[in-house]
């Protein structure tokens, strides 16, 4: 798997134009389950012009990167980049880490092998930790997207050890019940975690993430992205959310809330035992085209997935959308 492979456009959820056009009699406004973004955003403050008028003070940036260490049990805030989202970290990193050949544990993000690929990477796919030792390079999510695998930090750590670079893709651990995350075994100077803000805090749009790695690694990422590289409204919206520590437990039991009512809903429509995180749940049937088909022209778009077409993943909805979702799903039961 390489050269080519990461050339052809990767479907992702979140699009509504290709909703519309799958569905074009459905009802609108579309709800789109097909992220797994947090349906109960931080509440934005009252932003100060200046944010928008001048260019970002490196203090500014610095001290979002001091709370997101502690926000992130980082030792060393020298350790934490800023990013325009965790996309363009994936991206990157395979200009700044060259490699031969990289393993990635799968199924998951397409974009992981898709990026490596792009750049002449032999991508190999791997199903578990065990496969993935005895090579200098790795990917894995923990936990993973879309079917929520979770893998102990300290197994993680102790992989990382054999390697040049394993990046672990933590994008959905902020709510996980159990720690979850390599931040603690940063001292493994081949270990770059990669952590989203948008999806966890329901602010997509701000395209803030962050690289977490040894010294070394961070200063090449830093270099790599330039001055400026994060807005002056995501320094401000995220320095007071990465320090809002209340606010994150309110909003895991909130979810924990959600995520029962959802799981309710889908077992009852004869879906498979869901699994997933706090943001998304992954089900089965054998007949999820047609579910998909139902719940579209009702004006509910998921996640389907063409290579596992008996796989659908679902976000959460908003409070006041859960009634038309509940009735979607229950419709989809029907013959």
């Amino acid at each position: 798997m390489a050269g080519s492979a990461g050339a052809a456009a990767i479907p992702h959820g979140g699009s509504l134009a290709e909703a519309a056009r799958c569905f074009p009699q459905a009802p609108r406004p579309f709800i789109d389950l097909s992220t797994g973004i947090n349906p109960h955003p931080y509440p934005l403050p009252p932003l100060p012009a200046e944010v928008f008028t001048r260019l970002p003070e490196p203090e500014a940036l610095r001290a979002l990167e001091a709370i997101a260490a502690t926000a992130y049990g980082v030792a060393d805030a020298s350790m934490v980049v800023a990013a325009p989202g965790t996309q363009i970290l994936i991206s990157l990193l395979p200009r700044l880490f060259p490699q031969d050949a990289i393993g990635v544990l799968g199924p998951t993000y397409a974009e992981h092998a898709a990026c490596w690929s792009a750049h002449g990477t032999r991508v190999h796919l791997a199903r578990t930790l065990t496969q993935l030792g005895g090579r200098s390079a790795a990917v894995l999510c923990n936990p993973n997207n879309p079917d929520g695998r979770r893998f102990d930090p300290a197994a993680i750590a102790g992989l990382a050890e054999g390697m040049s670079l394993l990046v672990v893709d933590e994008a959905f651990a902020d709510f996980e019940p159990s720690p979850t995350s390599a931040a603690g075994f940063l001292g493994s100077p081949g270990l770059v975690i990669l952590r989203s803000f948008g999806k966890s805090y329901g602010l997509a749009g701000i395209r803030l993430g962050f690289a977490l790695a040894a010294p070394q690694k961070a200063a090449a990422i830093r270099a790599a992205l330039g001055p400026w590289a994060v807005s002056g409204a995501a320094i401000e919206v995220a320095s007071r959310a990465l320090a809002d520590a209340p606010w994150r437990s309110e909003a895991a039991h909130r979810l924990d809330i959600a995520v029962l009512r959802m799981d309710t809903a889908l077992q009852e429509a004869g879906f498979a035992a869901p699994s997933g995180t706090r943001l998304f749940r992954l089900v089965g049937a054998d007949d999820a085209p047609r579910r998909f088909g139902i719940l579209g022209r009702a004006g509910v778009f998921v996640r389907r997935f063409e290579e596992r077409p008996t796989l659908l993943r679902f976000g959460l909805p908003g409070e006041a959308l859960w009634s038309r979702v509940e009735q979607a799903i229950k419709d989809t039961a029907r013959c």
